[in-house]
């Protein structure tokens, strides 16, 4: 009896001890990256991780705390001949946590952070040492384990402008379809979809059944400093024959099409914006001229740029009226500093169109594929103080 006793006590053990290690973190791997300016080193991780960090003197030494984590990594891998680590060591610390010793040959200053899984990577500790340039006096400041969703750099700011609303109900189907209607909900669809999205932020020119001047939809995206205006349509076409979707953006000259000229006048009627979104009262007339011109060609450039991704979304998605992204003068689009496109996402006029325009999964498609286009610019072109450029400046050191 007591044998058989000690023997479920140690199955009882085993069986609670099972569930604990296959649960913890590993660190799996130690990567080691160096420049002039800073020694990287990684350690990839089986799982998310909280740390902390402190240094000791005489020697130099520093310490990384990992909480709840193992090590499966071999670290004597590492080439450290000719860095600021003279040797790493590891063990056990506390209850179910990892001590990293990294013992230096000088003092140094350390920056930490954790990384998420991207990019076919998965969760990353980060470590960037910099030789201290005082050999005495430079105490590393202890850290404690960032929360990953703080971030210094700035949200890529989106305004959506579903067309029409409230009087004007935009195009109307053979059935009494409302383009009004149908572009407020794939705006909305598209605006829960940027809200998800990290480093992203939106905005909606309406959210619900009201009018809005084609005036102050420009109005609305300079006030909240808009990285992007899209504005969403889906109007008649003076063929009945016309479908598939289209993207558009503002030319300065005459429209790419017939087809684009009509949109446009057909959208813009009597409101007609000139140069007065931009503050050049204090200018020289001829200097304000240029200045307009500039700011305006550039943000054509880029418009034409997202259109372009934009419009490769759409294409698996439905089919496209045009295969480019047309240009006229829309009033909507003249914002000179902020790139701007507007979507026909189809023809409501057209049968076929209409019918797959008020439904619920081609309405989230359409969303889907607006967002995958517009995130596929920004991570090409991303704002300087945005999230995605850091985001970028860190893919472009390994990590």
């Amino acid at each position: 009896m007591h044998r058989r006793h000690l023997l479920n006590l140690i199955l009882a053990s085993t069986a609670f001890a099972l569930p604990f290690s296959a649960s913890a973190t590993q660190i799996r791997n130690a990567r080691l990256w160096r420049s002039d300016e800073k020694l990287r080193l990684v350690f990839d991780l089986s799982g998310p991780v909280r740390y902390k960090t402190f240094t000791l003197s005489a020697p130099e030494r520093l310490i990384i705390d990992v909480s709840g984590a193992s090590v499966g990594a071999d670290f004597s891998q590492l080439a450290l001949n000719g860095t600021v680590i003279r040797s790493i060591r590891s063990g056990p610390f506390g209850h179910g946590d990892t001590r990293i010793v990294l013992d230096l040959s000088s003092p140094t200053l350390l920056n930490s952070f954790l990384l998420a899984p991207q990019n076919g990577q998965g969760h990353r500790l980060v470590l960037d040492l910099v030789r201290a340039k005082s050999a005495t006096n430079t105490p590393m400041v202890p850290r404690e384990t960032p929360a990953l969703k703080a971030h210094p750099r700035r949200d890529i700011i989106v305004v959506v402008d579903p067309g029409h609303g409230g009087k004007d109900p935009g195009a109307v189907g053979a059935k009494g379809e409302r383009e009004k209607d149908v572009v407020l909900s794939i705006a909305q669809l598209l605006a829960k979809r940027l809200k998800k999205e990290k480093g992203f932020d939106v905005k909606l020119v309406r959210n619900d059944d009201f009018f809005v001047p084609l005036r102050k939809r420009v109005e609305i995206a300079r006030q909240h400093k808009a990285d992007m205006f899209i504005s969403v349509h889906a109007d008649a076409a003076p063929r009945l024959t016309a479908s598939g979707a289209s993207v558009y953006c503002l030319s300065e000259g005459g429209a790419t099409s017939a087809t684009a000229r009509f949109m446009a006048q057909r959208e813009n009627g009597a409101d007609l914006l000139g140069a007065s979104l931009l503050n050049l009262k204090d200018k020289d007339p001829m200097l304000a001229g240029v200045i307009l011109d500039m700011s305006m060609n550039a943000t054509i450039a880029a418009s034409l740029q997202l259109g372009g991704a934009v419009l490769g979304s759409l294409a698996g998605i439905t089919t496209l009226h045009q295969k480019r992204v047309e240009q006229a003068g829309f009033a909507v689009l003249k914002s000179p500093d902020v790139p701007s496109i507007l979507v026909e996402t189809g023809f409501i006029s057209n049968a076929r169109d209409s019918r797959r325009l008020v439904t619920a999964r081609h309405q989230q498609a359409v969303a889907n594929g607006l967002f995958d286009g517009l995130k596929r610019y920004f991570e090409k072109n991303p704002p300087v103080d945005s999230y995605l450029a850091w985001q970028k400046a860190q893919q472009n050191t390994p990590v």
